[in-house]
């Protein structure tokens, strides 16, 4: 293990870019993994970090330890910082003082939607975008699509609000939603407080790709034309709509319930 203990050293100063800026991470198409969670989820998928980062107050810290391990063995860098240094570099405060440095996944994207998958269109928020990652994933849906204005899906907030969803997915971003939209060759349901159809008025069943769209302005007009119904989650209260991401949640999960009530 190499210790670091220079803010000049080269690898520190290149370590903070990384935490700090959304540019600097495209550009060398890397993501930090900040906390023994991530950490969990990412190796358990059979990841290979490039570097394990570790405070050294941390270095036989319960969780850290065998995580470190495993990293030595995968043959990752692992470096250990003073406190200070890696305090200044990691963006969770009162964290365990573990961070993984890892290849951003890029998956191939499909020609055309054959599963049920979730398209996102303008999403702001990375709490929202961390959230539908997670309830996607817990409800069995493997793709996620983001159009060009979406938050940075491998951003430390969206990771920390996944909460290890990232790798049980395959997210592309940068997605064309309108032609995935016209080529599909499952439904496409976009939510739309405007609709008639609820969601419990639909046949779930079968697979669908979700529709959501931005915080305030929904899902853009193109693409509510493109899709092949409009539904809505109807609700008593005097709300004028749910969240997205709580909207997604009851979505999925009732595609969820119509699938097991098909199986029974």
């Amino acid at each position: 293990m190499k210790t670091i203990s220079s803010r000049d050293n080269a690898l520190y100063k290149e370590l903070k870019q990384l935490a700090t800026s959304a540019q600097a991470r495209r550009k060398v198409g890397r993501s930090l993994l900040d906390g023994v969670h991530l950490a969990q989820a990412y190796l358990q998928g059979g990841g290979k970090p490039e570097f394990c980062i570790v405070a050294e107050s941390a270095l036989h810290h319960a969780e850290v330890a065998p995580v470190l391990a495993q990293c030595e063995a995968a043959g990752s860098q692992c470096i250990c910082l003073p406190d200070a240094l890696y305090q200044a570099a990691s963006q969770v405060e009162n964290g365990v003082g573990l961070l993984l440095v890892i290849a951003t996944p890029q998956p191939s994207a499909p020609s055309a939607l054959t599963m049920s998958a979730v398209l996102l269109d303008g999403l702001q928020d990375p709490g929202n975008l961390g959230s539908i990652l997670r309830s996607a994933a817990a409800a069995g849906i493997r793709q996620v699509f983001c159009s060009a204005g979406t938050a940075a899906a491998w951003s430390p907030k969206v990771l920390r609000a996944g909460m290890g969803a990232h790798f049980q997915l395959e997210i592309f971003e940068g997605a064309d939603l309108l032609s995935l939209c016209k080529g599909s060759a499952v439904s496409v349901l976009a939510t739309s407080s405007y609709a008639q159809k609820t969601i419990y008025q639909t046949d779930l069943t079968q697979a669908v790709a979700w529709l959501f769209g931005h915080e305030g302005q929904g899902v853009a007009d193109d693409l509510l034309d493109a899709a092949s119904d409009k539904v809505v989650i109807p609700h008593l209260g005097e709300m004028e709509s749910l969240n997205v991401a709580a909207a997604a949640a009851v979505c999925f999960f009732e595609q969820v319930r119509q699938k097991q009530g098909a199986a029974s």
